[in-house]
């Protein structure tokens, strides 16, 4: 299963965990594994490649885990931009998890 845990300081969302594998079809084949994937990298590639905030945004990739953490003290229309994107992930993944309740798991830490 993959586990997906959103991570907030009061009522700001400063990153995310993605671990695991969704175990729906074997690797390369595995449509929630695909769409949970393809969610996260449109976030990271927003995040860093086209608001360029690349140098203070930190996200570690090993084997089975993606971790993604917003640094304090943004400018105020990039931090607001980053909480849209991470509360329509948010919102992407819950629908997700409802079609495929075995293979993902969305919480709130």
């Amino acid at each position: 299963m993959t586990t997906v845990t959103f991570l907030s300081a009061g009522s700001r969302l400063v990153g995310f965990d993605v671990k695991g594998h969704s175990g729906y079809a074997e690797a390369g084949a595995d449509i929630v594994c695909a769409a949970v994937t393809s969610a996260v990298r449109l976030v990271e590639s927003t995040v860093n490649d086209v608001m360029g905030l690349c140098a203070s945004v930190k996200v570690r990739e090993e084997e089975n885990l993606i971790a993604f953490r917003l640094p304090g003290g943004l400018a105020p229309g990039a931090e607001s931009t980053c909480q849209s994107l991470l509360a329509g992930l948010m919102v992407y993944l819950t629908e997700l998890h409802g079609e495929y309740p075995e293979n993902i798991e969305v919480m709130e830490a």
